[in-house]
């Protein structure tokens, strides 16, 4: 499968939000419970700011088969950016994820950043290979981290230095 990886084009939107709902409705272990409307998505892509990197991946057929996105978070220092992942279920370990980041990080490199936070549930296995593959390291673990319902799963954030 050749992959494509290119900037987002408004136009992905529906599709992004297929995708990130279809890992969602089968349980995947996003931190996301429930499906979102493809208004709130374009919603996140428009409050972007100039240092957001949002990247698509296609295959050869034009099938948009993953995505990623970091940007800064309020919830870390200026220095760092957040980065969050999604491949599409099916295609998941053909390298479209290693391709997603090196652009990606490459883009963070140029906005200034010294380093970008990965903060993925505990219980999300395939979530922390990718990320430990990737070169990220535990920075802090949070054992008592819940969802939105209720569960605890913990959660694990990496951090990786550009």
């Amino acid at each position: 499968m050749n992959i494509t990886i290119r900037p987002l084009q408004m136009s992905d939107i529906r599709l992004m939000t297929e995708l990130l709902n279809e890992i969602i409705e089968i349980g995947g272990t996003t931190a996301y419970l429930n499906p979102l409307p493809e208004a709130e998505l374009a919603c996140w892509v428009a409050r972007g700011t100039e240092r957001a990197s949002w990247t698509i991946a296609e295959d050869d057929t034009g099938k948009l088969v993953g995505f990623q996105w970091a940007e800064p978070h309020a919830l870390l220092p200026p220095e760092a950016a957040s980065i969050a992942t999604f491949v599409r279920v099916g295609v998941v370990g053909r390298g479209i994820g290693k391709r997603l980041f090196a652009e990606t990080s490459k883009h963070m490199k140029r906005f200034g950043f010294e380093w970008i936070n990965a903060s993925i549930r505990s219980d999300n296995d395939s979530g922390l290979r990718y990320y430990a593959k990737m070169g990220f390291k535990d920075w802090k673990v949070d054992p008592d981290a819940m969802l939105s319902d209720g569960r605890i799963t913990g959660k694990h954030h990496k951090r990786y230095d550009l």
